[in-house]
């Protein structure tokens, strides 16, 4: 019950943001879960805000929701981490001047108990070879997030189909996921940004990291004036502009969870 009233209240507060009349919601910016769950844009945005005297709204949905809003105009600037259908968006022509703004990697994490024994491995195809055996739970975000399509990538890499028993398909955030998987002593693919956020309420461990694979870069894109010319364009250049400068990337390095850095900028500040 209080899942479903988290969902619907983000739903009203994303219906809102997208009705609001152009001179007073600012910028509107659909970004990955894992940008907000981590606290990573309470940590940047105000300073942005107060630099510029702009506000940014921020809808927090999974990678191909918010580029399906950057899609129908539903807002000004998206920033996400699906490299092929960032790209594949900008050459549809729905978005132009895409940034790179700062990576982190994907991790492989699970219960304590780690029954496929894959703690401390690299190679994640391989690693996804075991859990295709279906002799441990998998949670799967399943909603066509950033993770999801990475996720779904490894699978086919491994020659795996998941299905069966041992495969949940949960059709949530990364954090939700992560809940459950902790819940359910299984294992997920996750972030490592929203892993850091939650890791000491879920009780799971990273398992396997490392591998180039596992690379997991984060791009923003401002939606194309062309296509939608009553977006707030200038708004979402100030905001990339200011995200990919000295100031924007200096933040983003500095910005810290149990002391653990998330977030490396891509321009090495």
């Amino acid at each position: 019950m209080q899942q479903g009233f988290r969902w619907a209240a983000a739903l009203f507060g994303a219906l809102l943001i997208l009705s609001l009349p152009a001179q007073a919601r600012d910028i509107r910016l659909s970004t990955t879960t894992s940008t907000e769950n981590s606290g990573l844009l309470k940590a940047l945005l105000p300073a942005f805000e107060k630099k510029h005297g702009i506000r940014v709204h921020v809808i927090s949905v999974g990678t191909g929701k918010a580029l399906e809003l950057g899609k129908n105009g539903d807002v000004d600037v998206v920033l996400v981490h699906a490299r092929a259908a960032e790209d594949k968006f900008v050459a549809d022509g729905h978005g132009v001047n895409r940034r790179d703004v700062m990576y982190n990697d994907f991790i492989l994490v699970g219960a304590q108990e780690d029954p496929l024994a894959l703690r401390g491995t690299r190679d994640i195809i391989a690693a996804f070879r075991k859990l295709g055996e279906g002799r441990a739970k998998f949670i799967s975000r399943g909603d066509n997030s950033g993770t999801d399509q990475m996720e779904k990538a490894y699978w086919k890499e491994a020659g795996v189909e998941p299905k069966g028993a041992w495969f949940v398909s949960a059709g949530l955030g990364m954090g939700e996921v992560l809940t459950m998987a902790g819940e359910m002593k299984a294992y997920t693919l996750s972030d490592r940004a929203t892993f850091g956020a939650y890791r000491a309420r879920t009780g799971l461990e990273i398992l396997v990291q490392g591998d180039a694979k596992m690379f997991n870069p984060y791009g923003i894109i401002a939606v194309s004036p062309k296509k939608y010319p009553d977006i707030n364009f200038d708004g979402a250049m100030k905001l990339i502009e200011w995200l990919t400068s000295p100031e924007g990337q200096g933040l983003i390095a500095g910005f810290r969870v149990n002391g653990e850095q998330l977030f490396f900028p891509a321009y090495g500040k």
